[in-house]
């Protein structure tokens, strides 16, 4: 990103992306704000001021105002002073994460569940925040995809463990099985068993599946980032044998929306 920036015409920067109303420029933004906050808050144990958060749509819309009114601020920077703070800030980011332990407990990655979870997923939710998010930008400026299953295969990988959740009320028998299968060369399959307590997520399961849903690479990561509406990935995807029991994919989110 840091390479892609620079090289963007004043026209590119001022486009408008998927993301609601923000520009390629408050993306870029946005994604300062999120290295700063983050060697703030992690790195230097700094607690900023806010509100109590109590449940799910509290944080929701501490992190919906938190971003918007930073967006706006800095919407008085220069796309140079931009670029050169996310090359100050990049590297600072990349030494704090090489210096965690992946396989320690920590905090909570909401979209997923409540309880805490290991240290190398909150990592790779940070990962997805920068991939997708420049993903937008180079769909808006008209640059090629970052498909490479290098990059994009940890995406999905990450973003597919918000399934459990999203499935948290969907009602089977115990021993069900959904299959989903996210087509390209970076996806792979996945599937979801019903257990006693909830739904579970695994790599390969002994139940034949009750429904299975294909979807493309493509769609897949726009769904789970709002970037595309779930009727419209659901005409654009394959589903096979009971259909109610893949809905509950369409309406899968794996960020803070």
């Amino acid at each position: 990103m840091i390479d892609l920036l620079p090289g963007l015409s004043e026209e590119e920067w001022s486009r408008p992306t998927v993301a609601g109303s923000w520009s390629v420029k408050d993306i870029a933004a946005h994604l300062l704000g999120g290295d700063i906050g983050n060697l703030s808050r992690r790195r230097d144990a700094f607690t900023p001021p806010g509100k109590p958060i109590h449940e799910y749509t509290d944080l929701v819309d501490f992190i919906n105002q938190l971003n918007d009114d930073w967006v706006r601020a800095a919407r008085r920077m220069s796309p140079r002073v931009i670029c050169e703070l996310l090359a100050f800030t990049g590297p600072q980011m990349e030494a704090y994460f090489n210096s965690l332990v992946p396989d320690e407990m920590g905090g909570a990655v909401e979209w997923a569940g409540a309880g805490p979870a290991p240290v190398w997923f909150d990592v790779a939710r940070e990962f997805t925040e920068r991939w997708h998010h420049q993903q937008q930008i180079r769909d808006a400026t008209g640059r090629p995809p970052l498909y490479d299953p290098y990059f994009l295969g940890p995406v999905l990988d990450t973003f597919v463990r918000a399934l459990p959740r999203t499935f948290r009320d969907a009602a089977a028998p115990e021993g069900t099985v959904v299959r989903i299968e996210i087509s390209d060369d970076a996806g792979g399959s996945w599937f979801l068993q019903r257990s006693r307590d909830g739904w579970d997520l695994f790599v390969d399961v002994d139940n034949s599946p009750a429904a299975e849903v294909v979807i493309s690479q493509d769609i897949a990561w726009r769904l789970f980032t709002r970037g595309i509406h779930g009727g419209k990935a659901r005409g654009l995807a394959l589903v096979r044998g009971n259909s109610a029991l893949a809905d509950p994919l369409f309406a899968t989110v794996a960020v803070i929306a």
